[in-house]
């Protein structure tokens, strides 16, 4: 069992073999946290570790005991009112106005293994020896309310895993102003905050910045987790580097709006907050309701912020995920939507698929403009049906069964959450849109957002998909959300109920997610939000792959995945080979560049492959046998970061198999550079004794040499004058 409570101190010890996390019952109920870190022994009593001497103008629970300020203290799950002047985890209002509450320890439960959280996505046990749980139950003598406290620590990875219940279980209605998923207070402030931030085309880029006095916070207020602020950061010691150094990394299980701040005091603690952003949320409690919060995942190492990131990597991929794709070998695909946009026909789509077959390419996936009145962007959203039978004479029933003959798969694109003017589903339902009725809706790419925190809104979402997902041979789902949430106001729900509108909509979408993935669990669901808008872990829970950016410039995409890989697994990451000049940035790069790229996620092509010249489609026959090959160790190896596009004109990572015998390492020269320095490359994660060949050379090296020696990068093609955006593949085997 790794939760240990020590009765006579008061101190339950949460721990593996790589953390340790102490907390303190308070002789007065509150609960303070002694220690999080490396794995430290355990004994009886670690009461030593809590601040202790008396300090001006401090105020105090009792007047004979300084341990009882909490102004100084570093506490669990802090509240309002009481004399902690820093940011409290949650605010309850009472029916008198009151926000003030005294919750205190009542009692605590380990068992072994974790519960799921209703409505929501969580991390997992595969079996009860997996993880051992912690709840602790608090309450507050005045409102009769209660809070539960959990905590999941992983046995095999260094993880521990927070989320809140709070209960009314008195007579008054509360409200719920504030209610994160988990706070925990560090002891000093000597970190750097790494966090991913940038807008449409350009997400997930890396920032770094020293939190100082006062509040760094990022988080969205958008309605979707969002292509500004992904839900995670993390606090590193300044010399901490990929390979070394200790990190803390802190993630929101969630896909709405999210608030991720760390807090430096006077005293140079440092308070980390995250969940729900509290701003446009509030929650009514009548009397036996319960509010849970989504899941927050901390992750400790001392070895870097490769080793945070394959952690996040596993987890998600082990305990998170719940598709039977998850550990599968994702389909190379074409998507038609650089080839044709809307201004398709069902003879160009087969065109595609044939030269796709002969290419070697899995999967076909038909994108926006199948259904309704389809031909830009200004209708169809709702209506998904086809109507247009010049275009799709046999429907999709029978388009998906002319590609599944010719021995393909079969995809097709939806954006369920939304809804065109115009259409059948507006015209019939007006009020389902998220609008006040006496306002005047904002459009955003010429659609409005359905109201799915109305449970007959999903259910009739559903009702259409499930029918053409059921009548037609489809085995893969784009699932696109291209606008955020704007007049966010639900008509028919009461007045005092609005504040929850915006993380009901997100249940709704969870919801929706949840029923057509249960009965359709053969399909391979992609997320997609105008590119990575929502790329979080909460959809992951459902989307095994998330289309990473709707920029396919391979330059571009080294920084985007670069970045993402931060949290995310490299196989949940949708990567395709698109056309140049790209539509993005008007860059031309080489076919093969663009290959390398993508070839480190779900690998696939997005461009008009009829269109290629021989030499061309030889290339890219190559490429999808390359990746064929290699597929298992390029989608589910362990990934290392080498080198940062941030950082220098070159970017570099790897994948290493699980037994260390292979390796595939991708290298990027980002712009040409005349009379360039000789560089090396320096290897990860293989084994420092075995011999390896690198591609087709029959010279060996060890593992220690191209690790600490490295290797040497080639001039040719690479450093010459005016050689910009070119790539090498470097394919390591044991002797």
């Amino acid at each position: 069992m790794g939760i240990i409570y020590h009765q006579n101190s008061q101190e339950l010890h949460l721990f593996n073999n790589q953390l340790s996390y102490i907390i303190k019952i308070q002789s007065n109920g509150e609960l303070t946290n002694l220690y999080y870190g490396k794995r430290i022994h355990d004994k009886e009593d670690f009461s030593y570790l809590q601040p202790g001497d008396t300090r001006p103008l401090t105020v105090y629970q009792t007047k004979d005991s300084p341990h009882h300020s909490l102004q100084h203290v570093r506490r669990e799950y802090p509240d309002y009112g009481r004399g902690d002047f820093r940011t409290p985890a949650y605010v309850i209002r009472q029916e008198n106005g009151s926000r003030v509450t005294a919750f205190s320890y009542e009692s605590h439960k380990i068992y072994r293994g974790k519960k799921p959280l209703e409505g929501l996505p969580a991390t997992y046990t595969r079996n009860e020896e997996d993880a051992d749980t912690l709840e602790i139950r608090l309450k507050d003598p005045v409102t009769e309310a209660v809070i539960l406290l959990s905590y999941t620590v992983f046995c095999s990875l260094p993880v521990i895993t927070r989320h809140v219940q709070i209960m009314n279980q008195g007579t008054q209605k509360l409200v719920l102003e504030r209610a994160l998923s988990a706070s925990i207070d560090l002891p000093d402030s000597e970190y750097e905050m790494v966090y991913l931030t940038g807008a449409w085309a350009r997400e997930r880029h890396i920032r770094v910045r020293k939190p100082d006095h006062g509040i760094s916070s990022i988080g969205s207020m958008r309605g979707a987790s969002s292509a500004e602020y992904n839900p995670f950061f993390a606090l590193k010691r300044p010399s901490a580097t990929e390979d070394s150094g200790e990190v803390y990394g802190f993630c929101l299980i969630y896909s709405g709006n999210h608030l991720e701040q760390v807090e430096v005091d006077t005293e140079q603690s440092s308070r980390i907050s995250i969940g729900i952003h509290p701003d446009t949320f509030e929650w009514p409690l009548n009397p036996q309701e319960t509010f849970v919060s989504p899941e927050a995942v901390f992750v400790y190492t001392d070895q870097g912020l490769n080793a945070m990131s394959q952690t996040f990597h596993r987890l998600f991929k082990e305990h998170l995920m719940q598709s039977s794709w998850t550990d599968r070998e994702r389909p190379v695909l074409i998507n038609n939507w650089e080839a044709t946009e809307m201004d398709f026909t069902e003879q160009k789509i087969l065109e595609i698929a044939g030269t796709a077959k002969e290419l070697g390419i899995e999967l076909i996936v038909l994108d926006d403009g199948w259904f309704g009145g389809r031909e830009d962007d200004t209708t169809g959203l709702g209506d998904w049906f086809v109507t247009n039978f010049d275009k799709l004479p046999d429907g999709i029933e029978g388009l998906s069964e002319k590609i599944t003959a010719l021995g393909l798969q079969f995809g097709l694109w939806f954006e369920p959450e939304m809804v065109n003017p115009g259409t059948k589903l507006y015209r019939e339902h007006p009020d389902w849109i998220l609008c006040p009725a006496e306002r005047t809706p904002s459009p955003s790419r010429n659609q409005y957002v359905l109201d799915f925190s109305r449970k007959d809104v999903v259910d009739y979402i559903y009702g259409l998909m499930e029918r053409v997902l059921s009548q037609a041979h489809i085995s893969y789902v784009k699932w696109d959300m291209n606008r955020y949430i704007t007049e966010c106001y639900s008509i028919g729900t009461a007045a005092d109920s609005q504040g929850k509108t915006f993380h009901k909509y997100i249940l709704g979408v969870y919801s929706l997610y949840e029923k057509l993935t249960r009965r359709f669990p053969d399909i391979l669901f992609e997320s997609c939000a105008s590119g990575g808008a929502r790329f979080d872990p909460g959809i992951l829970y459902y989307a095994p792959q998330a289309w990473t950016s709707d920029d396919t410039d391979a330059i571009e995409r080294i920084k985007i995945q670069y970045g993402t890989s931060l949290v995310y697994p490299v196989s949940s990451m949708g990567a395709h080979v698109s056309e140049v000049p790209n539509l993005q940035t008007g860059r031309s790069t080489p076919l093969k560049t663009r290959a390398d790229v993508a070839m480190f996620g779900a690998f696939g092509y997005e461009l008009d492959i009829t269109a290629m010249s021989r030499e061309e489609k030889d290339a890219v026959r190559e490429q999808i046998a390359f990746v064929k090959e290699h597929r298992l160790l390029l989608q589910h190896g362990t990934f290392y970061r080498l080198k940062s596009p941030f950082q220098e004109n070159a970017s570099a990572w790897m994948m290493v198999s699980p037994n260390r015998k292979e390796a595939i390492v991708g290298y990027y020269n980002l712009l040409g550079t005349p009379n360039c320095r000789f560089d090396r490359l320096y290897l990860r994660g293989l084994n420092p004794d075995n011999a390896y060949h690198i591609n087709s050379s029959a010279e060996t090296y060890y593992g220690d040499e191209l690790m600490h020696a490295g290797i040497p990068i080639p001039h040719t093609g690479v450093c010459e004058s005016n050689v910009d955006f070119s790539s090498f593949i470097f394919y390591l085997s044991v002797v």
